[in-house]
């Protein structure tokens, strides 16, 4: 499990955000995307909580 939660330049599909969390968290990325678009779909706050995330989470170096 990796210590810093970084969005990866490589892997990405919008914004490297699902990609980061299932790289901090030892899932793959796939299950987080499906989760994701899961809890938009089902609890709109999910998206502004990505949004957030996008702005917060900084680049990989």
């Amino acid at each position: 499990m990796s210590s810093a939660l970084v969005r990866p330049r490589q892997g990405r599909i919008i914004a490297g955000v699902c990609a980061a969390v299932a790289h901090r968290f030892g899932f793959t990325p796939t299950t987080v995307r499906v989760l994701t678009v899961l809890l938009v779909l089902f609890a709109g706050l999910s998206l502004w909580a990505y949004i957030l995330l996008w702005i917060v989470i900084p680049n990989e170096e």
